[in-house]
């Protein structure tokens, strides 16, 4: 993609202010976007940053800052939906309460965002949403039910809303980022009993022997919200260092 392949275009990135997000905005400010941030912590962002603060678990406040946002842009043509929380713990390891919260962030803020974006998204020549699924969501890694069942389910809603839009002209797909190195997997390493050797557990699972960046995430989103994807919907793009399809023999 060149450097000028997001000129004219408006974009809202949710969990836009840190990790995943926040790479993503920015590249998409580089690459030429009016960029919308929407968050539930902005006062730490970089100045020349646009922000919203929204709860993407707050119904009202998503559709006043998607409003917000949207009016800022002068309209609406990418929703990075992006916001989402972690969760580890098996089966029997989260109380109903948690699965409902988890669920609540990943699954139905999506949802809320997606919902009071879709008048706006209808109204261009050019509608994408990208949603921030994770390998998760097709390979069964342990310890992390709760995170895998929310994930599994953006993996389907991306293929629902694709087959619901498609005809109204929006492309929805999403990523599936192996283990990032991001600001909430540092903070999992820090309370890990030994957070050097947790790393290098995390970084022997994924084929190149190494965690994915954010940046390299962000660069799979642009591509799927770009021009360049025009004939890309219902689509999960894995970025996760092999990780889903390779399965190699132990080094001798």
């Amino acid at each position: 993609m060149s450097t000028s392949d997001f000129n004219d275009l408006r974009a809202l990135v949710t969990g836009g202010a840190s990790g995943i997000g926040l790479a993503t905005a920015m590249l998409l400010e580089q690459r030429g976007a009016r960029v919308a941030i929407l968050d539930r912590e902005i006062d730490e962002l970089e100045p020349d940053l646009s922000a919203v603060r929204a709860d993407v678990t707050d119904d009202q406040a998503v559709r006043a800052a998607v409003a917000q946002a949207v009016e800022g842009l002068g309209g609406l043509d990418i929703l990075v939906n992006n916001a989402g929380i972690g969760a580890q713990g098996t089966v029997e390891d989260n109380a109903d309460e948690e699965w409902q919260r988890v669920f609540d962030v990943n699954v139905c803020g999506l949802v809320r965002v997606a919902r009071a974006c879709l008048p706006h998204l209808r109204r261009s020549p050019h509608a994408a949403i990208v949603n921030t699924c994770s390998i998760a969501a097709t390979a069964g890694l342990p310890n992390r039910a709760l995170y895998s069942a929310t994930k599994g389910a953006v993996l389907s809603l991306t293929l629902a809303m694709a087959a619901d839009h498609v005809r109204e002209g929006v492309r929805v797909n999403c990523v599936n980022p192996g283990t990032a190195d991001t600001p909430w997997v540092g903070r999992l390493l820090d309370a890990a009993a030994d957070p050097g050797a947790e790393r290098a557990a995390l970084e022997a699972r994924q084929p190149l022997g190494r965690l994915v960046s954010a940046h390299e995430v962000a660069e799979a989103i642009l591509y799927l919200a770009s021009p360049a994807a025009a004939s890309t919907t219902g689509t999960a793009l894995a970025v996760d260092g092999g990780m889903q399809g390779l399965r190699l023999r132990p080094e001798a």
